[in-house]
């Protein structure tokens, strides 16, 4: 009986299931209201005609979108779509900035029922050259996403339909709450009464709809960025921009990636290629461009790429960017194309975010932060169809802070070779062509630095010499493009067929250097051509005249390098990037060190084999890093100490706040502070675990080559070199910084067991020796011994790094001038 029970319960509860689904599609149906007359809908609203008509109802707060009638898929429309922020949150931190773009899709209003669906496809997968059932398989095995689904308001005799897009459009489609949560912000939630479709924003074109939404969000534990900003930190509100784009036609050719060529790339996965082919592809980014003549090798265009600069940028600067991003239309000249490529300032009332629009927007922030280059590029193709360049308008001042902390704030106005305006201009007009070579496709190429300046694409530290008279910024940035940029146009965007391409790879590859971001942003890399921020062919070098540098500023640093009127603890925050302005080349030296030069070759070119930087490169290398630890590098000059004295009163300037050395002194300077940064800066970036694993690898391959037992040997005898009078407070706090970062080091969990085994054996010996130490001078007897200590008592050593009491923070750097991704 039990049995039966069991049963016929579990027969019912199948057939409530399976019922489940039509009744609830069939609930559903049955709340929609039955759509209403088609004349009687539109009669009072506002008709916009475009790519998908618009009607909008400025009194009642909606805005309804004519769809065509469905096919017999069911599809009414597909189309490009993407988001921007019409407002920004103002905070580097969160990268919420005004014009920033978010991810494009191809967007797909399907009926079902009264029903409209929003569906993203997945065009990432595909079959294109398969049958109709290999291409049905291949969509069908992959998660599409639909989003939102709404009734339909009133149906046409031929089947278009009318919908309301509201809760499409006051979705969290950029994805607000999951980025403020976690940059720190706190956790939002929708607040639905205050998230509203704005009806005045609506606009259609022929090729594209835009349409725009205020989104509300309450704000539970807000983080500092949005309670320093928000007015109410516990109700934030962004507008968000929609944009709708026509598909582009079927003329575009996609161009397959080559690694050696620096172009941006999108990924497919084609499963009906053949069998001796890779399933996996790239497609390069590019506009499409096409000759008016295409016979000739040069030839006007029919459509030329233009971008335009945002008429927020104030003059001089406005100027200085139009001139800057125009420097790409010799690049396009040479690749054949006439005329096809230039620059002018947005038209008045122009919509910035207009997707017809290529636009360089001008970005205010509390405080400094990144530029960067986007584009809305086709998923299917590697088209792109719209370019978006974000400049944030604090960086030139970031500029000029630098050089006015270098030559004085008295030569700023002069129109020397030394006035920091000049040098900043010169340094937009730079950053602009950057930002807009990543909008037209290219990657950075961090080696350009090393080869004349071959590419804007590289982030750029200015060129200083060394005159009688001071420092000589005549020649700090170039004008113009270099080679790399001109091979990169030409081979993303000159007409070739595939083994012309293939030449052209191999010729650049030859020739000029790249290296990517992969290979050039972590501190262990092992490339020793890709760095940031860095000059010259010869990096040892290069850092030995930049001390240079850096210690004739110091030397002179002071009162003259404030605008009159400034606060004199002003000082703190000019001092930072003056102290440590070689910071970004240490970084290129460390590079040497264990480094391997290696490309990105393709089978057959003759570059498959990487080499090792050779080891009398690598011991100059590290000589140079050494000499940076000395303690009169790192001493300020007494008189500059009494200034950096000097306080300020009133609310705080979170700009200030972040970008001064931290120390242990109270509200007193702490001189300290700023060695412990300046060694710490050596320190890392010679003992990444990652370079000293491949040192321990290159001694088995190779019983000459720089090791890690001889690195850790040639430190340590620099930070203990004698030193005395005020010059061994600095020795001290060196000697203690190489001693935790070792230590640190031996607890990695990434460090390898040889190079474990040989940093014990390092420490354990220097334990021993600064144990019995019998330096005559009392203070650092005392020293030595608690370091001795310390290294043997390993379980208060490893309390000790892990409560980070020991830990400076590095005040920002980047950018100094530059951006901060592979499209920055």
């Amino acid at each position: 009986m039990a049995t039966m029970v069991l049963k016929t319960a579990t027969a019912i509860a199948l057939i409530l299931a399976l019922s489940a689904p039509p009744l609830a599609a069939a609930a559903a149906a049955a709340a929609d209201p039955p759509p209403a007359s088609w004349a009687a809908t539109v009669a009072a609203l506002e008709r916009h005609d475009g790519l998908l008509p618009l009607f909008v109802d400025r009194a009642g707060g909606r805005v309804l979108v004519q769809l065509p009638a469905a096919g017999p898929d069911g599809v009414m429309a597909r189309v490009i779509h993407h988001t921007a922020l019409r407002t920004g949150v103002g905070s580097a931190r969160t990268g919420l900035d005004r014009a920033q773009t978010g991810a494009t899709r191809i967007l797909v209003f399907r009926r079902i029922g009264n029903r409209v669906l929003a569906e993203f496809e997945n065009p990432g997968y595909r079959a294109d050259a398969g049958s109709v059932e290999e291409q049905a398989a291949a969509r069908d095995a992959f998660l599409g996403s639909t989003v939102w689904s709404g009734a339909a308001v009133a149906t046409a005799a031929d089947g278009a339909v009318l919908v309301d897009l509201a809760g499409f459009l006051t979705r969290d489609a950029h994805g607000i709450v999951e980025t403020l949560k976690a940059t720190g912000q706190g956790s939002l939630r929708p607040v639905a009464d205050l998230s509203l479709v704005d009806p005045a924003a609506a606009r259609a074109f022929p090729e594209n709809v835009e349409l725009e939404a205020r989104l509300t969000f309450a704000v539970d534990g807000p983080g500092r960025e949005v309670a320093r900003i928000a007015p109410d930190a516990r109700l934030v509100t962004l507008t968000v921009h929609h944009s709708f784009i026509r598909l582009p036609d079927a003329g575009f050719v996609p161009r397959p990636f080559d690694p050696r060529t620096g172009a941006i790339s999108t990924v497919v996965t084609d499963f009906s290629v053949p069998l001796d082919a890779p399933v996996v592809r790239r497609l390069v980014n590019r506009f499409r461009l096409v000759k008016t003549d295409p016979t000739a090798a040069r030839s006007t265009v029919v459509d030329p790429i233009v971008f335009y600069v945002d008429r927020a940028a104030p003059e001089p600067l406005r100027s200085a960017l139009v001139e800057g991003a125009g420097w790409w239309a010799e690049a396009f000249d040479r690749a054949g194309f006439i005329d096809a490529f230039r620059v002018e300032v947005l038209p008045e009332g122009v919509d910035p975010l207009d997707a017809r629009y290529n636009v360089i927007n001008w970005v205010n922030r509390a405080t400094r932060s990144w530029s960067y280059g986007q584009s809305v590029v086709d998923p299917r193709t590697g088209e792109i169809v719209k370019g978006s360049v974000l400049l944030g308008s604090l960086r030139v001042r970031q500029d000029m802070l630098i050089f006015e902390g270098l030559v004085g704030a008295d030569r700023t106005g002069t129109g020397a070779q030394d006035d920091p305006q000049r040098i900043a201009l010169d340094r937009v007009r730079q950053l602009s062509a950057h930002e807009v070579g990543h909008a037209i496709g290219l990657l950075h190429n961090f080696a350009a630095s090393t080869q004349d300046r071959s590419s804007v694409m590289d982030y750029p530290v200015p060129v200083i010499g060394i005159t009688d008279e001071g420092l000589d910024f005549s020649q700090a940035y170039g004008i113009g493009l270099g080679d790399w940029d001109r091979f990169a146009i030409d081979w993303s965007y000159g007409d070739a067929d595939s083994a012309t391409l293939q030449r052209k790879a191999e010729a650049g590859a030859a020739r000029l250097r790249f290296v990517s971001d992969s290979d050039a942003r972590v501190g262990g890399d092992a490339q020793p051509w890709g760095s940031l921020w860095d000059n010259g062919s010869d990096p040892v070098a290069e850092l030995a005249h930049l001390m240079r540098v850096r210690r004739i500023a110091l030397d002179r640093f002071g009162l003259g390098n404030l605008p009159a009127g400034s606060a004199v603890n002003d000082l703190r925050r000019r001092l930072v990037p003056v102290y440590l302005y070689h910071r970004y080349q240490v970084d290129a030296v460390a590079k040497l060190v264990g480094g391997i030069d290696y490309g990105y070759p393709v089978v057959g070119d003759g570059r498959e084999a990487a080499q090792a930087v050779p080891a009398a490169t690598q011991r100059a290398a590290l000589a140079a890093l050494a000499a940076t630890l000395a303690p009169a590098e790192l001493d300020l000059p007494e008189p500059l100490l009494a200034l950096l004295e000097a306080q300020q009163s009133g609310e705080d300037d979170p700009q200030n706040d972040i970008e001064v050395f931290r120390g242990g002194a109270g509200r007193a300077f702490d001189p300290g502070a700023a060695v412990d940064t300046a060694a710490d800066v050596t320190l890392a970036a010679l003992f990444h675990p990652d370079r000293v694993n491949r040192l321990s690898d290159a001694v088995r391959r190779d019983p000459d080559a720089l090791g890690t037992g001889e690195v850790v040997d040639r430190i340590v005898a620099a930070a203990f070199a004698p030193a005395a009078g005020r010059l061994a407070g600095p020795a001290r706090r060196v000697q203690a910084r190489t001693v935790l970062t070792l230590a640190g080091l031996l607890r990695d969990d990434g460090l390898s067991a040889p190079s474990a085994a040989v940093l014990d054996d390092r420490l354990s010996g220097l334990s021993t020796r600064l144990t019995a130490s019998r330096a005559s001078d009392p203070v650092q007897r005392a020293h030595d011994r608690w370091l001795g200590a310390l290294l043997s008592d390993r379980e208060r050593l490893d309390q000790l790094l892990a409560a980070e009491r020991h830990e400076t923070p590095l005040p920002p750097g980047s950018p100094i001038g530059a951006e901060s991704c592979w499209h920055c």
